[in-house]
């Protein structure tokens, strides 16, 4: 297998594939201010397996969600979820690239996006997505987020070589500002969205998953990469973070 098909092989099977948590995804929605019972249509972008479009689909009750992401294997998971959560009939699946996206201009009520937008840039997303909103539509967005001005060079170089784009929130804040939106809100996700939701749980596959794929040498560079990243993080944490951020898109 290749290094690609093995990263899927790890993540699909991961209730969420970064960061995040049910109460962060519900106090996001609480911060814009929308009315739970309202028809909405709403795109959630890079939704992997999708733990926050289900839990959408389970409060806002009138909505229909298209879930994105340009892995087929996590949609397929996210389908048989729907399915078995009887939510099929308003949450559908969507194969392609985030900076690719099939919308009509001021279609989308929301654009949700967790631990997804660095993809393409958070300053691209913000840019780029802004037109598929209705004017006084909202963007929900998770972003790497520096929560201190400096840091130790250990964890700047590392971020510097994998994501260089990290700001500080008023950064970010700027960027929404600049293209055009007003922001409603921002909050940082505490430690047990990544330790309890995210690593530890990946931590727990990793040992069926070295030998479901042979304990090949590639997939051990996997592991090991991931190792050291929750390594950093554990040493590291007071300043690195994923913000949420919440805007609305002025006319």
């Amino acid at each position: 297998m290749d290094d690609y098909t093995l990263l899927i092989d790890l993540h699909k099977q991961g209730h969420r594939q970064g960061p995040g948590g049910d109460d962060e995804t519900e106090l996001a929605l609480n911060l814009t201010m929308i009315d739970r019972n309202a028809v909405l249509k709403i795109a959630d972008i890079g939704c992997g397996t999708g733990a926050s479009t289900l839990l959408l689909a389970q409060l806002l009750t009138q909505s229909h969600i298209t879930a994105i992401d340009f892995l087929q294997d996590f949609l397929d998971v996210l389908s048989k979820k729907a399915q078995s959560a009887g939510f099929a009939d308003r949450i559908s699946t969507l194969a392609c690239s985030m900076d690719d996206l099939p919308f009509a201009d001021e279609e989308l009520d929301i654009i949700w996006s967790e631990g997804a937008i660095y993809n393409i840039g958070f300053e691209k997303g913000v840019r780029d997505w802004r037109r598929f909103l209705k004017t006084n539509g909202l963007l929900v967005a998770s972003e790497m987020t520096w929560i201190t001005e400096s840091r130790p060079t250990e964890i700047q170089t590392h971020w510097d070589a994998e994501y260089p784009d990290i700001k500080v929130a008023s950064g970010n804040i700027r960027v929404l500002e600049k293209h055009g939106y007003s922001p409603l809100g921002y909050f940082v996700l505490p430690e047990h969205c990544w330790l309890e939701q995210y690593y530890g749980p990946m931590q727990s596959r990793f040992d069926d998953f070295l030998n479901r794929n042979g304990n090949s040498e590639e997939a051990r560079a996997i592991v090991a990469a991931e190792r050291h990243e929750i390594d950093l993080y554990e040493r590291h944490k007071t300043h690195l973070t994923y913000g949420v951020y919440i805007a609305r898109k002025l006319g």
